[in-house]
């Protein structure tokens, strides 16, 4: 029987006595209680030899990125990991997911580029997508600067992030750039198209509730047409031959439960080389809760494993 984290359970218990975030407020009152959260369920990550401030290029100008190089990176270049923060395409950035990104990149043993792409509702989709592969164009290109082989590139994101890494596995493909060697989709956003069984059976009390999905839709998308693009709903691309392993990470009480397993079976079903991992007691979000959920840790690490031993 399916039962959730007994330390989430009463993270979520406490939430339920007080009032909850009211997702008809501002985008700026999101984007404080993002952040507020973020560090509050965090509170250690491991020192790196290296944490570096830099830009790179997106699809309209410049963006923020940091850079992390662990201890155990080595000398010379090597593997790495260009990485999208979650956040529902409108909230998060470099900071919300300092820790994630330290710890997988201890846990590989490789180098992580953070990409902070532009957020909706002021950029709206295509804008991020753009954003992603343009990024990963430019780590490719400048690799030397940043201590990547590019021939031992991946990408890497969680939920709108996960999109993220998806849809850039999905259009270096199309578009016949450097090809990557994985891609590590965390409770990935895959299609904005309809309310799977998981988004129904779970869309109160567990974080990722209907409210905050319709937000984020809404603030994202500049009609609902675009949802029929495989930019924005990338299990809607039905050639997925030849893309790189993927690792794809689902938590039992996650509404994207449904869909994150669908986009597997579908990558599977089309040759790829799948590492499927359902932490089943674990809700959406649960990568940036190390400080009460009882699995995150060891699921980063594990993530992190997968990637060495793949790049």
């Amino acid at each position: 029987m399916l039962t959730l984290d007994p330390r989430l359970q009463a993270y979520l218990d406490k939430l339920r006595e007080r009032p909850g975030f009211d997702w008809r407020n501002t985008v700026e009152d999101a984007r404080r209680m993002f952040w507020k959260q973020a560090h509050a369920l965090e509170t250690d990550a491991p020192a790196m030899l290296e944490t570096r401030n830099l830009t790179v290029a997106g699809a309209d100008g410049l963006l923020d990125a940091r850079l992390y190089v662990p201890f155990a990176a080595g000398a010379g270049t090597g593997p790495g990991i260009v990485f999208f923060h979650g956040g529902g395409f409108v909230l998060g950035d470099l900071e919300s997911h300092e820790m994630l990104c330290r710890r997988l990149a201890d846990a590989g043993r490789l180098r992580v580029l953070s990409v902070a792409y532009r957020l909706a509702p002021e950029h709206r989709f295509p804008a991020a997508p753009e954003d992603a592969v343009a990024a990963t164009t430019w780590a490719s290109t400048y690799a030397d600067a940043i201590g990547f082989d590019p021939a031992r590139m991946g990408v890497a994101g969680d939920s709108a992030g996960g999109n993220l890494a998806a849809v850039v596995a999905q259009q270096v493909k199309s578009r016949g750039l450097a090809p990557l060697k994985a891609q590590i989709l965390i409770y990935p956003c895959t299609q904005f198209l309809q309310m799977t069984p998981s988004q129904i059976r779970l869309k109160e009390g567990y974080m990722l509730t209907q409210a905050a999905q319709d937000f984020f839709r809404d603030k994202y998308l500049p009609n609902r047409e675009c949802a029929l693009d495989t930019r924005c709903s990338p299990l809607l691309e039905n050639d997925l031959g030849g893309l790189p392993p993927a690792y794809i990470v689902t938590a039992g009480y996650d509404p994207l439960l449904d869909e994150g397993r669908a986009y597997a079976d579908k990558l599977e079903a089309c040759g790829v080389r799948v590492t499927y991992r359902e932490y089943a007691g674990q809700i959406h979000g649960f990568f940036n809760m190390t400080a009460i959920s009882s699995e995150a840790r060891r699921a980063i690490a594990d993530a992190g494993v997968w990637a060495a031993a793949t790049l």
